[in-house]
């Protein structure tokens, strides 16, 4: 048995975020991770991964990205060592190899409210820090888990590089970012790849000379709060966008849309309905999506050029140069897999909340954790590192140091003022 006052549960980038803040105030803590350091990363990522947004939105408390290319592009490996560099910048007391079976209210000593019981010991705790992050369980469409054994079937955590996979075509499931670039990867490895897209999110790496995430954090778009949106649940089921974050100079490497996955062969199809036996059916909307999409990268882009006018950039920025439409096959409604040679199933349709080691009653219906900006309702518990959890960005590397000094503020005590502390208020219960 071991007495601590915070116990932060998880050793990834937002936990880290938040052991730095709390070993800059000198308040005794500790980081649990089921192995190690970023360990999502090492083992819940393909090889050929890189991350999304540039090396310069590398941002966490006290520590920002250094090197010779900050428009790059983090590869997973380089991006491991970079958290690990960042725990030994502070020495961060992380306890590996120390998955967490439940949280239960305390029955310990002195002002423990929680006991945290783990397969290394029982930690109690003042204070805990959910920092898992927003992957929980993937989700699979009917009948995936019970198609035939003929055909392999894995999710975008599960899969690791194209050599692993059998010889013949491959069905991926979803078009948001990890789905396009798992197509992608497989394609250039020679696969015969098939893509099944529903809902998306097109937008371009760089438009007028910037990267894309320049324009959303220029343009207000990260900072938006759930304050500013209508449907909180909605934004927070917002796809990522389509994009590949390439080490490549050449500008025709640079964008990753179904435009350039057509091009380069991958058969485009509608969402996935179902799987019966080896028969997967598809939607006929597969028009009207890609239609959406671009309706909305639109949008976006026409508030990006507004800005330039307003900030007087014309002469700063290239000339605006937008992704063009292009044209889809009439898309098929039924597959037999088996029949079109396709042994393998590569699903990247996305994640749900998965707590069952959380036995505290602030769980939504949803399996979400109920919260305000990280403050839950159980008094002392706490979460960081969700998608939206309070800015459009918190899902984000980047953002993450945003919901961590506003987690551990609260937990310290420092939202003192009226308005402060109004906008830390933890939901109902």
């Amino acid at each position: 048995m071991t007495a601590v006052d915070t116990v932060v549960v998880g050793a990834g980038h937002a936990g880290l975020a938040v052991s730095r803040l709390l070993t800059d105030a000198g308040r005794d803590h500790v980081l649990l991770d089921r192995r190690r350091v970023a360990e999502r990363w090492r083992s819940e990522r393909w090889e050929s991964l890189h991350l999304l947004t540039p090396n310069w939105m590398a941002r966490l408390p006290g520590w920002c990205y250094t090197g010779l290319d900050p428009e790059g592009f983090l590869s997973r490996d380089e991006l491991i060592r970079y958290l690990e560099r960042y725990a030994e910048s502070f020495r961060a007391p992380v306890v590996t190899n120390t998955a967490v079976i439940k949280i239960v209210a305390s029955d310990g000593p002195g002002q423990a409210r929680f006991r945290v019981v783990t397969e290394a010991g029982i930690w109690y705790a003042r204070h805990v820090v959910v920092a898992t992050g927003p992957h929980g369980r993937p989700h699979l469409p009917v009948g995936l888990s019970c198609i035939s054994g003929d055909i392999e079937v894995l999710t975008a955590n599960t899969y690791r590089n194209p050599a692993a996979l059998a010889v013949g075509g491959v069905l991926v499931v979803g078009g948001s970012a990890s789905g396009v670039q798992i197509a992608d990867d497989l394609v250039r490895a020679g696969h015969e790849v098939t893509l099944a897209i529903g809902h998306h999110t097109r937008m371009p790496r760089r438009y007028r000379g910037m990267d894309i995430f320049w324009w959303m954090a220029a343009t207000g778009r990260l900072a938006r709060t759930v304050d500013d949106v209508t449907d909180v649940a909605a934004a927070r089921r917002e796809n990522s966008l389509q994009l590949v974050g390439r080490p490549d100079a050449h500008e025709e490497f640079r964008d990753l849309d179904l435009g350039v996955l057509q091009a380069r062969g991958v058969r485009l199809l509608g969402r996935l309905r179902e799987v019966v036996g080896t028969s997967a059916s598809f939607s006929a909307d597969l028009g009207e999506t890609v239609a959406e999409a671009d309706t909305k990268m639109h949008h976006f882009l026409d508030a990006a050029d507004r800005y330039v006018a307003q900030a007087d950039l014309v002469r700063e920025v290239l000339p605006a140069v937008r992704p063009r439409p292009f044209d889809l096959p009439d898309p098929r409604s039924r597959l037999d897999l088996i029949a079109e040679g396709i042994g393998t199933v590569v699903v990247a349709a996305g994640y749900r909340p998965y707590h069952p080691w959380l036995r505290i009653p602030v769980l939504a219906p949803d399996g979400s954790i109920r919260q305000r900006r990280g403050v839950t309702p159980v008094p002392g518990l706490y979460v960081v590192g969700q998608y939206f959890q309070h800015r459009r960005d918190s899902g984000l590397i980047d953002g993450a140091r945003h919901d961590a000094r506003a987690v551990v503020d609260h937990l310290l005590g420092r939202a003192t003022s009226r308005r402060g502390a109004e906008a830390l208020q933890a939901p109902a219960a």
